[in-house]
């Protein structure tokens, strides 16, 4: 069986691939693991000027497997949480932009992997967001900080409070894709951004998106750290075990505040 995730070099580009279809891409031990070491290459690829992920199948990454042991640190539920998301967050390690190619449905922690890219293109027919809410979860992998950033306070309050879920136009209205395409061309058309931008000069590329980082205070993993308290403490909650029962189920979740 190939990697769960896997990294090659088109010419100046180098290209991350989430490859487990079957499971939407989920985030398992094995699929963060092998993202972690895909990560690492493309950040040792001195000859990669850019750098696109994306993944198979009809998601780009559905989030967390909650059939799955996710917890991959020891100590405080805080530090298992944040240690779930720090192969996702590792992409902030990579100089050269990254452009996240979202092939399909980008849900949850799939969600934070698409923010933690410096550009998006996405499937018009896909479903982007981060539904931790309607799970009894707040939310990880510094979500609630990088979404209000990109689309505003009061935007992202509405779709992180209601735990809703957008389609790629709407993505694209609302600042969260710079461009929605047809499912069959999203690759083709992060790749023609790669290259355009990998075509121009590489110090002064990366140089720029140091100072936008700078310019924006781009302290993503404080934040992550952050979220991870009050994600640790909803995930010991009823309301949790309920909301991850009921989408196991595929029923409704009853929460009662506990």
């Amino acid at each position: 069986m190939p990697e769960a995730v896997h990294y090659q070099r088109d010419g100046a580009v180098g290209v991350i691939t989430l490859d487990r279809p079957d499971n939407r891409n989920s985030m398992t031990p094995e699929l963060l693991d092998a993202f972690a070491a895909a990560s690492e290459r493309a950040r040792r690829d001195a000859s990669v000027r850019c750098v696109v992920v994306t993944g198979t199948g009809a998601s780009f990454c559905a989030g967390a497997d909650f059939r799955a042991t996710l917890q991959r640190a020891e100590g405080a539920p805080h530090v298992r949480s944040y240690a779930m998301y720090e192969p996702f967050l590792s992409l902030l390690d990579i100089a050269a932009p990254v452009i996240g190619a979202l092939n399909g449905h980008t849900v949850g922690g799939g969600f934070g992997l698409a923010l933690v890219c410096d550009l998006r293109i996405g499937a018009l027919d896909a479903k982007y967001g981060a539904n931790f809410v309607k799970l009894g979860l707040a939310p990880g992998m510094a979500i609630s900080y990088l979404l209000p950033r990109l689309i505003g306070v009061a935007r992202a309050n509405e779709l992180l409070f209601t735990g809703r879920l957008v389609d790629g136009a709407e993505a694209e209205r609302i600042g969260i894709l710079n461009r929605a395409v047809p499912a069959d061309t999203v690759l083709d058309e992060a790749l023609a951004l790669a290259r355009t931008i990998a075509g121009n000069a590489p110090i002064a590329v990366r140089a720029t998106k140091r100072a936008i980082q700078r310019g924006l205070d781009l302290q993503v993993r404080d934040a992550a750290r952050l979220e991870a308290y009050a994600q640790a403490e909803s995930l010991a909650t009823g309301d949790a075990r309920e909301g991850i029962a009921a989408l196991l189920a595929k029923r409704p979740p009853t929460f009662t505040g506990s």
